[in-house]
């Protein structure tokens, strides 16, 4: 019997978080165990494909680190999937700016 480790894939929007615990054989990627995690039944809208993910809050963009279906998990990573980001975060400073400048 192959050995198995135990990870987490988390995925959250502002209403709702969940983190899935599951036990994987070693040598599985992050994008393995995303899929096998069932998470997409839980959120439709997630897409593994293209959506980013990362290591306890380390992007895998396959420069500063591997992307997922190339990083192999060790035991009690959490694979985190990201939503796209609804505005950048540049101009979400600048409304916030605007807006409470119009209040003075």
């Amino acid at each position: 019997m192959p050995e198995t480790i135990t990870v987490e894939v988390a995925y959250a929007v502002p209403e709702r978080q969940l983190i899935l615990e599951l036990q994987v054989p070693v040598g599985t990627t992050a994008m393995e165990a995303a899929l096998q995690s069932g998470i997409t039944d839980e959120f439709p809208d997630i897409d593994l494909t293209n959506d980013a993910m990362g290591i306890f809050s380390c992007l895998m963009n396959g420069k500063d680190f591997p992307l997922p279906q190339d990083y192999q998990l060790q035991p009690h990573d959490r694979v985190e999937i990201y939503r796209p980001l609804e505005m950048d975060p540049k101009q979400a400073r600048l409304a916030r700016a605007k807006k409470k400048a119009q209040k003075k």
